[in-house]
């Protein structure tokens, strides 16, 4: 048998996209290996009616409604290698089992690569995030530490200052501000620290003080750090797609990559910022267009 669609990653973005397709009469499976980006996460935030859910709940919501269709199957196996035969894409598992299916989306997501400092995993995802659009209410009016090592610095401590005016700038030994940037955060009395970070201090994943390599200790209740990104699966480079300048699958406007019949959706093509509520938009959109392909191929 072959499958109209296969989708490849269970977040919010496959599991949305799944939805539509479900809705559309569409024989799909739903391919999880069950390894989210936001494992480390306690609380998602930012969707209307999801407000504050953890991410397992918000799992198991989606899983429930995705078990009212019986055109979708859900197996939670790994994806290790997509090829194309016949015009279809076959798609083999870890259980050692082969499918095939004329459409695929990629929803894979992206890993975060924290900076190499001692400690960061303890505090990360308790009191230090990477994106105050999700997380900035909960460390709203404290004194902060936004750890950044390139480029994106100005730009996230700009954002950052919404929430809170008392916020310090680590570099962790890197020049990554320009002597004007510098003059601007000075104006705004905002403080860079060039200095490399020794290590972290606090309890429980509560952020209590940055000891710096010196010995100084600065004080603070939690903070952001920018993050290195890259690709969850090599599953796109396997199919040939194209790249963008960000490392993301570069894709149209409703998913299509430059490969026929491969869709991508999420944080995977870098999708900014990394929300459910945008990531499970771009699934929609996705599954849309790949029933509005079949629909035209078939007609």
């Amino acid at each position: 048998m072959v499958l109209d669609c296969v989708v490849v990653g269970g977040g919010p973005a496959g599991l949305n996209a799944s939805l539509v397709l479900g809705r559309a009469k569409k024989k799909i499976i739903l391919f999880d290996d069950n390894k989210p980006r936001n494992a480390v996460t306690q609380e998602s935030h930012g969707f209307i009616t999801r407000d504050n859910i953890k991410p397992a709940e918000f799992k198991r919501i989606a899983l429930e409604n995705l078990k009212e269709y019986p055109n979708i199957t859900i197996k939670n196996q790994r994806v290790f290698d997509i090829k194309t035969e016949n015009n279809h894409f076959v798609i083999l598992t870890s259980d050692g089992l082969t499918y095939q299916s004329r459409k695929v989306i990629l929803a894979t997501g992206l890993k975060d690569i924290l900076p190499s400092i001692k400690g960061i995993h303890d505090y990360y995802g308790t009191s230090l995030f990477s994106c105050p659009f999700c997380d900035g209410w909960e460390l709203k009016d404290r004194p902060l530490v936004f750890i950044s090592e390139d480029e994106r610095a100005l730009h996230m401590i700009k954002m950052i200052s919404n929430w809170s005016k008392d916020v310090v700038v680590c570099t962790n030994g890197k020049k990554v501000f320009s002597n004007e940037q510098r003059h601007l955060l000075a104006k705004k009395d905002i403080e860079v620290i060039d200095e490399e970070i020794e290590y972290f201090q606090g309890e429980g994943g509560n952020l209590r003080s940055i000891v710096l390599k010196s010995g100084r200790e600065v004080e603070r209740a939690g903070g952001f750090v920018t993050t290195g990104l890259q690709q969850a699966s090599p599953l796109a480079q396997i199919l040939g797609c194209s790249m963008n300048s960000m490392g993301g699958i570069e894709t149209d406007k409703a998913g299509r990559t430059n490969i026929a019949g491969v869709y991508a959706c999420g944080d995977n093509s870098i999708i900014a910022p990394a929300q459910l509520i945008i990531a499970a938009a771009e699934g929609s959109k996705a599954a849309m267009a790949v029933v509005g392909d079949l629909v035209n191929e078939d007609f």
